[in-house]
């Protein structure tokens, strides 16, 4: 199964989907590391754009095709990522769980993007300001629609967000594949 999880930064997004996949015993892709990893080669001659997606599905799928669960971490803020995540569980003919990590309350959220420290050495974190214009502005964050599941992290552990992600996964398992 691959488990796209995407969200604005500073929702909860990586801690919750760390936390999953050693509950899960899965594999765990972070675009960030992907990208800061890209960037530090010295390699690039401009932004990354999309190359760290581009290599993180490439991983998700090598996994994948081995029997690994895989959890997928990254803003996922574009319709065309999201497609693309898709198109790696749908080539391979496994399920695949999309989770929207929100944080509704304002506050937290904020006081979460603004004393967080960042784990990947050389990345730059985004600022409030940043991460509030990306969410208003459209060509930056697009509508997810009615698809994905929505984690709020806002008032309530990691503990508790993984446990309610473990129960939603184990009702999937019951049905008939949908995510095809």
């Amino acid at each position: 199964m691959l488990i796209i999880f995407g969200g604005l930064p500073g929702t909860g997004k990586t801690t919750t989907a760390r936390a999953l996949a050693r509950e899960l015993g899965a594999v765990h892709i972070r675009v960030d590391t992907v990208e800061q990893n890209i960037r530090a080669s010295g390699m690039l001659r401009s932004e990354v754009g999309p190359a760290g997606y581009l290599v993180s599905y490439g991983v998700a799928r090598d996994n994948l095709m081995i029997g690994n669960m895989v959890i997928a971490d990254s803003v996922n803020s574009l319709n065309v990522t999201r497609d693309a995540w898709r198109s790696v569980a749908v080539q391979l003919s496994v399920p695949f769980f999309e989770v929207e990590v929100i944080c509704s309350d304002q506050d937290e959220h904020r006081r979460r993007v603004e004393t967080r420290v960042t784990d990947i050495e050389g990345l730059k974190q985004p600022s409030w300001e940043d991460v509030t214009a990306r969410h208003y502005d459209a060509r930056h964050y697009d509508d997810w629609g009615q698809g994905p599941f929505i984690l709020d992290t806002a008032k309530q552990s990691v503990e508790q967000s993984v446990n309610e992600l473990i129960s939603k996964l184990a009702l999937i398992r019951r049905q008939p594949p949908s995510g095809f």
